[in-house]
């Protein structure tokens, strides 16, 4: 098994640091999306230019939606043929055309 890197205190203490910024900013664009404040065209967007967005799962951003849990994000994704494991920035064009239609419902 690999060994993670070797890092001085500092280097650990600022990588923490930012893991639970990106961690605090995922949970605000989920709560967003879950009280309508921002839409999934908008998320998509805005995860083509910022990394935190675009680093977030599909499936995490469709259970935030209103009206979806696991089990209908899950069908939804299939239906569309995104994998569980893909990340919003790895969406292409048909994917993303095709989640906005089927979410529009």
């Amino acid at each position: 098994m690999p060994q993670p890197p070797a890092l001085t205190p500092e280097q650990r203490q600022a990588a923490l640091q930012k893991a639970a910024r990106v961690r605090r900013e995922r949970a605000e664009v989920k709560e967003k999306l879950k009280m309508g404040h921002l839409s999934l065209p908008e998320l998509l967007k805005n995860a083509e230019n910022d990394e935190t967005v675009g680093k977030m799962k599909v499936v995490s951003v469709l259970e935030s939606l209103p009206g979806l849990g696991k089990v209908k994000a899950r069908r939804l994704m299939e239906t569309v043929g995104i994998s569980e494991s893909r990340r919003l920035q790895g969406l292409g064009a048909k994917q993303r055309a095709d989640l906005l239609k089927e979410t529009a419902r």
